[in-house]
């Protein structure tokens, strides 16, 4: 085979590749914006999905919490089995959640939907791998604003004590701790969450998976479970944080800083390994209670 016949072969690959990559997107979008195009566009749309993820995510967290104590297929993956989220745990960390997005959250989206123009829509959907890594950029850009921030709420008394002491009033991670949060803390993830896309000019559609994903992967952080398709046993090399680790944030507040990756904590020597998670029999959970 000469050169220019292997040329126009790789020329050929190329193309159909790119071709198929657009395919595969494609189709959803333009179901999306056939039927659903004013909702799209509001910009309301992105609150409602973010906080409709959330409320899911938390309802079947806070039911594995309900039932764990009297089902030993869901406490033997809890991370700390000698301790039982009670319905005032639950009732506090709600009542706060609810505060703010009445207050806070609500208000802003509105003001933003009053205010802001419809969103245009592009005709084409992102590629495969413009989505994926749209979403793995932002969490990169997003994990490294917020442990320089986290940090910063830490090792400032007064930052600490004014806006992120709230957070660590639960030394035991729970679903409901993950907006556990002030006022301040909660329009600064909000903020970056918003930007990041908005600067690494990701589509849309880039745009709301990343929020989703944000959102679920926080969650799964603060769930007090150590399930085995939790984030931080699919990320190969320990790469990823994950609940265990944040949970040994919440016991050892000066370590573990960075909300999803690992690398910024060992780069800056804030790191700690949590103990594993031992199961527990029923004879040695009795004893315990006893």
């Amino acid at each position: 085979m000469n050169p220019g016949s292997l040329r126009g072969l790789l020329d050929i690959s190329n193309a159909t590749w790119a071709l198929s990559e657009r395919s595969v997107l494609q189709p959803m979008w333009d179901y999306l914006q056939q039927n659903h195009e004013s909702t799209l566009r509001s910009p309301l749309f992105p609150v409602i999905i973010s906080v409709s993820m959330y409320l899911v995510l938390v309802f079947f967290y806070t039911v594995l919490d309900l039932l764990a104590p009297t089902w030993p297929s869901i406490r033997r993956y809890q991370i700390h089995q000698d301790r039982t989220v009670t319905w005032s745990n639950i009732g506090s960390t709600l009542a706060l959640t609810t505060y703010n997005h009445l207050l806070y959250i609500f208000p802003a989206a509105i003001a933003q939907w009053l205010w802001r123009p419809p969103v245009p829509l592009p005709r084409e959907a992102p590629t495969l791998t413009a989505f994926l890594l749209g979403i793995v950029g932002c969490t990169v850009v997003f994990d490294f604003q917020y442990y320089l921030w986290h940090l910063l709420h830490h090792r400032v008394g007064w930052l600490y004590r004014t806006f992120h002491a709230l957070h660590h009033q639960y030394r035991q991670t729970f679903s409901l701790v993950t907006q556990y949060l002030s006022a301040w803390e909660l329009f600064s993830v909000g903020f970056w969450t918003t930007v990041d896309p908005l600067l690494l000019q990701c589509h849309c559609l880039t745009t709301w998976a990343f929020m989703l994903f944000n959102i679920w992967v926080s969650t799964e952080d603060h769930c007090g479970y150590d399930f085995p398709w939790a984030m931080h046993r699919l990320v190969p090399f320990g790469l990823w944080g994950g609940a265990l680790r944040h949970d040994a944030h919440h016991q050892q507040p000066g370590t573990n800083f960075a909300p999803f990756f690992a690398h910024w904590d060992w780069l800056g020597g804030t790191a700690t390994m949590p103990a594993p998670v031992k199961t527990k029999t029923p004879k040695e959970r009795d004893e315990k209670e006893a």
